[in-house]
């Protein structure tokens, strides 16, 4: 009788996994060790060491006779809400704020009046942006997000790479901003 290797070897292999996934399934066996009530020394009815293994009960923990000297520390006061005024509130801005108005503000400083330092700066705010609506949350990265895909539109048109007017854009974008900065609470 002639062996198929290759179907013994992935018979073999199928073998293999199963009992591993029965080992993993399995939950670990405990050696159950008999409780004695009996409180004292007891030694291990059969060793395989020639020393006889006892083991001690722990000793009960000493409670405080009612004569103690130490003093017992103080009771804690309960703690007492401190007052936030909405001063401190307002100063707390949601996420991804402050990431925006930075990418924002040096899109401002570095786009200049040439299309391709537009396009560049376009870019790298597009870039910006993405990194800020990884930090914000709810209508704040949902506005994040529609900057970032305008300013890559943005990019494309000063490039070339689709048609149309991309005073459009810049349009939408101004429209964004002045609706996030809203969001942010800050003017």
């Amino acid at each position: 009788m002639r062996l198929n290797w290759p179907a013994v070897s992935a018979l073999a292999g199928a073998v293999a996994a199963v009992v591993a996934l029965v080992a993993y399934l399995m939950p670990p066996v405990s050696p159950q060790q008999p409780q004695s009530d009996a409180v004292g020394p007891t030694t291990a009815a059969q060793s395989s060491s020639p020393d006889p293994i006892t083991t001690r009960p722990v000793p009960p923990t000493p409670s405080p006779s009612p004569e103690s000297s130490t003093p017992q520390p103080p009771m804690p006061s309960p703690t007492r809400p401190v007052p936030v005024s909405s001063a401190l509130l307002s100063a707390v801005r949601p996420g991804g704020c402050d990431e925006a108005a930075a990418a924002l503000t040096a899109y401002r400083r570095n786009a200049g009046t040439v299309r391709s330092s537009q396009a560049a700066a376009a870019q790298h705010t597009y870039h910006d942006l993405m990194g800020a609506v990884l930090k914000a949350e709810g209508v704040v990265g949902a506005k994040i997000s529609r900057l970032a895909a305008e300013f890559q539109e943005l990019n494309f048109r000063l490039n070339g790479m689709t048609g149309g007017d991309p005073n459009q854009v810049i349009a939408d974008i101004d429209t964004d901003v002045a609706e996030l900065y809203r969001l942010c609470g800050s003017s």
